[in-house]
């Protein structure tokens, strides 16, 4: 098992018609909780570094004008060293870069796959700048993921109505040379109540179009029976942040309410480290189940 290609995961889960969990590490007992729950579900995970994450973990030391690849090394050298020692096959992937620099430093570090988000850049623009990465990328043997359509949430980005198109998703897949693609069909980023809705049509629409596996970015509001549709009508990649950060915090908010003289973090950080990995491994049963023909019941709301 051990440290395992994402392409690889995600082609499984597209041939098995499910999904795959890509979560994402905010720090160190992040990822051990992601690497327990696959090892307890024997299930593959994707543990995803985000840009932001890495301006989190520069920000003690780094210089005003310090590259944004300046907080990656120690979160992704320690990501990849769970990864390897794993009993579960585990990917480790960079998320939502928008620095090409960044990129290229998780390509050299030995990541599986990035996903490089030009998505606010005109059409022409982020054809030109996603297909120099995916070049790049695919010289090193390293699958690329962009971002096409507007998927909420970040920066307050967010037009209602927006979608992606399934002809201009097909003409930017062949220009770019992508291997995934993220697609706004409904969702949104950091949604913490159950609001949103997919659009299972056009999911099904994109899957017919394209030849590449879909990303569903940003369904924390989308309950888990959607999430299961969205699987069943095409998409394969499933990101989730906000909602496992959610069982992490209020874990830890309990733990110091019943614990208020507690002076050691390791208590309730092993707290917060044990809630997240149950719901972790509770999504890698539901989005690996979701091919099945029977409906999955699920324990617990929704997903992000």
């Amino acid at each position: 098992m051990a440290l395992t290609p994402t392409a690889d995961l995600i082609a499984d889960a597209a041939a098995h018609e499910t999904g795959i969990g890509a979560f994402n590490v905010i720090h160190l007992e992040t990822a051990e909780a992601l690497v327990a729950a696959a090892e307890r579900s024997g299930l593959g995970v994707i543990l995803q570094i985000s840009q932001n994450c890495v301006a989190y973990h520069a920000d003690a030391t780094a210089s005003a004008d310090a590259p944004a690849s300046d907080g990656l090394d120690p979160i992704a050298l320690a990501c990849l060293a769970l990864a390897r020692q794993s009993t579960a096959p585990v990917a480790v992937h960079l998320d939502h870069a928008e620095d090409a620099q960044l990129a290229r430093h998780a390509i050299d570090l030995g990541f599986g796959s990035v996903m490089f988000d030009a998505s606010r850049l005109e059409y022409a623009a982020n054809v030109e700048a996603t297909a120099t990465i995916a070049a790049y990328a695919h010289e090193n043997g390293v699958m690329v993921e962009a971002e096409l359509g507007e998927i909420g949430g970040k920066d307050g980005a967010h037009a209602p109505g927006v979608r992606t198109d399934p002809d201009e998703a097909r003409s930017f897949v062949a220009e770019t040379g992508v291997d995934a693609l993220a697609v706004a069909v409904g969702s949104s980023h950091a949604m913490t109540a159950r609001e949103a809705s997919l659009d299972l049509d056009l999911i099904t629409r994109l899957h017919a179009a394209l030849d590449v596996p879909l990303v569903l970015h940003g369904p924390s509001g989308v309950p888990d029976d959607v999430i299961v549709a969205a699987i069943r009508a095409g998409m394969t990649k499933i990101n989730v942040s906000t909602h496992l950060n959610g069982f992490f915090t209020r874990a830890v908010r309990e733990f110091l309410d019943e614990n208020p003289t507690v002076v050691d973090s390791r208590k309730y950080v092993r707290a917060g480290r044990a809630a997240l990995s149950a719901e972790a491994e509770r999504m890698l049963r539901l989005f690996a189940n979701a091919g099945a023909a029977s409906a999955v019941e699920s324990s617990e709301g929704a997903a992000s």
